[in-house]
């Protein structure tokens, strides 16, 4: 990928090494970090060079009576940076932004006052979602135009300004991912976490589906569901799914998709990992779940996707009475700091490095565990 902003722009920063270094690079950082752990080999699921970042979010600069699209400058974070190109964001993104752009800056007394941000969510459907942020409140004229932006960009638009959210015609986006030979449909609604490179996702949840068909058996346990991501293509290895998460919209969004995709063998939870734990040890009882009998569960596998911080003690320890565990890591220390704990219990049979995020220096990585 070529873009005339490395070295200002702060998004990328690995700019100055070719893609094959970078990836040598963040093999390296696992592979040192899980030596104590692991010496085998680490597969490596690339990423598409340029247009594979599916969700994009730019603030708006105002300047000589016209917006423009800027960043936070690499040097200076005091600065932003003018944009004129972003080749990382995917089609359905790259085609509508610079002609929104185009259609703020000629509406100066409805769309463009007060704007500060824009955010895209695409998918590789072609469908986009597009919600313009405002330092004002949105009245029936910017309704209108809005209403003309989604039939001239073929897209949908929200706007959003403070203790106000205007959604026009729908709030969400439908993606549709083939995972070995099977359509996944995701709704993913605004706000919401999504994966935001949907090709690397999809070697990922292929990566996983491939761990749970070697197990084969039993009932599968997922901390941190989100919408459903791993948890529906993952359900047809297992005989039932829990699957626990702690905000209230990713459950909406999952048992959606359950539906969506005709998954009749899982059951969505809201709660967190704190609590998920003490809801299986008994230690407390819980109304969101009533009509689950966790005693029918015979958990032979366990998916966790924790955010940056890891693992908590408690959930380390609960993980390590299941047989199988399947570890999707975004941050490397802390996923090496488990590995401490967990391999009391289990050995590390598995490590994979999904490039999520090219030309960064973050590192999405996966880990899968056998027990002793």
């Amino acid at each position: 990928m070529q873009c005339k902003h490395f070295g200002s722009c702060g998004s990328c920063t690995l700019y100055a090494l070719g893609y094959e270094e970078q990836l040598r690079r963040k093999k390296e950082k696992v592979a040192s970090l899980l030596a104590p752990f692991y010496d085998g080999d680490l597969t490596i699921y690339d990423s598409p060079r340029e247009a594979y970042r599916a969700r994009a979010e730019f603030r708006i600069w105002h300047e000589d009576e016209r917006c423009f699209y800027v960043m936070g400058s690499a040097t200076d974070k005091k600065r932003a940076i003018r944009i004129e190109e972003c080749p990382k964001v995917i089609a359905p993104i790259a085609d509508r932004m610079w002609r929104l752009l185009e259609e703020i800056n000629v509406s100066p007394q409805v769309l463009k006052p007060k704007l500060f941000g824009v955010e895209f969510l695409a998918t590789t459907t072609d469908e986009c979602l597009v919600t313009m942020l405002y330092h004002r409140k949105l009245d029936t004229a910017w309704e209108e135009e809005a209403k003309a932006l989604e039939r001239l960009l073929s897209c949908k638009v929200m706007g959003r300004s403070r203790k106000q959210k205007v959604v026009l015609s729908d709030e969400f986006v439908d993606e549709t991912l083939t995972v070995r030979g099977k359509n996944m449909h995701y709704r993913q609604y605004e706000g919401g976490f999504t994966q935001p490179n949907p090709y690397v996702n999809t070697k990922m949840i292929t990566w996983a589906c491939e761990k749970a068909e070697r197990v084969g058996e039993g009932d599968l346990l997922e901390a941190y569901c989100g919408l459903g991501n791993f948890t529906i293509p993952l359900s047809y290895y297992f005989d039932k799914v829990l699957a626990t998460e702690i905000s209230k919209r990713s459950i909406r969004a999952a048992e959606e998709n359950c539906r969506l995709n005709g998954a009749g063998n899982i059951r969505f939870v809201r709660m967190a990992s704190e609590e998920m734990v003490e809801a299986l040890q008994g230690t407390r009882r819980f109304k969101r779940m009533e009509g689950i009998d966790l005693e029918t569960y015979r958990f032979s596998t366990v998916l966790v996707d924790p955010p940056r911080a890891g693992l908590d003690e408690s959930t380390r320890t609960l993980v390590s009475d299941i047989s199988h565990i399947l570890y999707i890591s975004c941050n490397p220390e802390t996923l090496a700091r488990d590995l401490h704990t967990l391999s009391e219990t289990h050995r590390v049979v598995d490590v994979a490095i999904f490039d999520q995020f090219p030309y960064t220096e973050h590192i999405e990585s996966g880990v899968f565990l056998k027990r002793l």
